[in-house]
């Protein structure tokens, strides 16, 4: 990684928000940590790719970018597909910016660097894109689909660049039936915390828990682009987004008190993601939990620790949240960019013990928006309706009562809404199977709360 100075590095803040008071015997402390970076990749509108960068020449951060291509036999149904997927990754190199280093991989049961072809990585200017659009030209579909070795190239590629933001671009149309669970699983775990992944589904015949699951993995993106005529638009916005990116490897460190358990660490917003199980020890009482990189952005997360029972008009820091950024030799000090803190304060006001922070209650209910219709797809598929429709239901009252409309309009694609406030719904008899992978797929997406 690159070194910042203080005046180079995106300037970050963080909020708390939280109700801090207890009743006697109470332990259990929520707060939404509310991150925000600004300073960072924004161009004012102007195309990224027209953009000067936003560190001096020999000052950036550098990016380098693989685009991994599914080129498997079924890429070919229809013909169509495939050159929509050439165009948008003709669309994603147009909107490079000058100097990025990039690579075009083709992906079937193996994975082969199409360009620039030589085991490295291109830098991207008016020639090297041309060259590149070139070479897309002549991708043709046939093979299998084994998604891990498409990453482990990227990987290899991506390591080669010295820069601090290294990203992924990954599509496909198929399950990935040319290796195992466990292949693709060990790919990931190589690969997690040494890139970030967009990912995307076209058409309808791939596994939408494959595809989040890799986004989860590498700290990206998931969607499906159920109409391969949309794929030049959404590259475009994936590249422009990566562009925008101008400090990796974010960390947020959690400090507890000796005697305070940590139940979870969740990002609430935009999307709900899981991590609690990432944790990597700083040192006897504090851990990281990766967050991937950053431009200009706010992202919201939900901390829950258990603190000890102490009495009333006790109060004490129950937990430090702070976002760290690694030394990139790994032996000096990181650098903290912002923190906050939470507290506890143990009261006998039964209104103010028992009154939950606005934004707490509703991230709490975003987070069960997202589990519920996982639930009520799941059971849907097993031919379980009567818990379908119960899941949906409730899935339906939750999206209503957060004003999460996005949502709630892929919900009415699956269920007839019979009252959205008490969750009542039918199942519909036919339901398109891209309605259906739409809402799986984009069931973590989050609103911020209503002011």
């Amino acid at each position: 990684m690159a070194n910042f100075s203080k005046s180079q590095v995106p300037q970050f803040s963080v909020e708390v928000y939280q109700n801090e008071f207890l009743p006697e015997g109470g332990r259990e402390v929520n707060a939404i940590v509310t991150v925000t970076s600004t300073g960072g990749g924004t161009t004012g509108g102007i195309p990224l790719a027209d953009a000067a960068p936003a560190y001096g020449a020999g000052q950036g951060p550098g990016a380098a970018v693989v685009l991994m291509v599914d080129c498997s036999g079924s890429m070919d149904y229809p013909p169509t597909k495939m050159r929509n997927a050439r165009d948008a990754t003709a669309a994603a190199i147009d909107t490079l910016r000058e100097g990025t280093q990039f690579a075009v991989v083709a992906g079937t049961h193996v994975a082969k660097d199409v360009y620039p072809g030589n085991g490295g990585l291109a830098v991207a200017d008016a020639r090297t894109k041309a060259q590149a659009k070139e070479a897309l030209r002549k991708l043709s579909a046939g093979g299998g689909t084994a998604i891990g070795t498409w990453l482990r190239l990227a990987d290899r590629l991506l390591n080669s660049a010295d820069v601090s933001i290294r990203h992924g671009i990954l599509l496909t149309d198929g399950r990935n039936e040319h290796e195992s669970p466990e292949d693709l699983r060990a790919a990931l775990d190589s690969c997690a915390g040494r890139f970030t992944c967009d990912a995307r589904g076209v058409g309808t015949d791939w596994e939408v828990k494959e595809v989040t699951g890799i986004a989860a993995a590498l700290l990206g993106t998931a969607d499906i682009v159920a109409d391969p005529s949309g794929l030049a638009a959404d590259f475009t916005r994936m590249m422009e987004n990566a562009m925008g990116k101008e400090v990796a490897d974010v960390a947020l460190r959690l400090w507890t008190p000796v005697g305070v358990e940590i139940r979870f660490v969740k990002q609430v917003a935009p999307t709900v993601a899981d991590l609690t199980a990432r944790r990597t020890e700083a040192n006897a009482r504090a851990g990281d939990y990766p967050t991937g990189s950053w431009g200009d952005e706010s992202r919201d997360y939900h901390v829950c620790v258990l603190v000890p029972e102490a009495g009333i008009g006790q109060e004490m820091l129950a937990a430090r949240v702070s976002l760290i950024l690694p030394d990139p030799s790994g032996a000096g000090t990181p650098q903290t960019l912002s923190q906050g803190l939470v507290r506890a304060v143990w009261t006998d006001d039964m209104v103010a013990s028992t009154s939950i922070n606005p934004q707490v209650a509703h991230y709490t209910g975003q987070a069960e928006l997202a589990q519920v219709i996982q639930q009520g797809l799941d059971a849907r598929k097993s031919g379980d309706f009567d818990g379908a429709t119960a899941k949906l239901g409730r899935a339906v009252q939750l999206a209503s009562a957060s004003g999460n409309q996005d949502t709630a309009k892929l919900l009415s694609k699956v269920v007839d809404v019979v009252d959205a406030a008490t969750g009542t719904v039918r199942l519909k008899a036919k339901v398109a199977e891209a309605d259906e992978m739409t809402l799986e797929t984009r069931s973590t997406k989050t609103v911020r709360v209503k002011k």
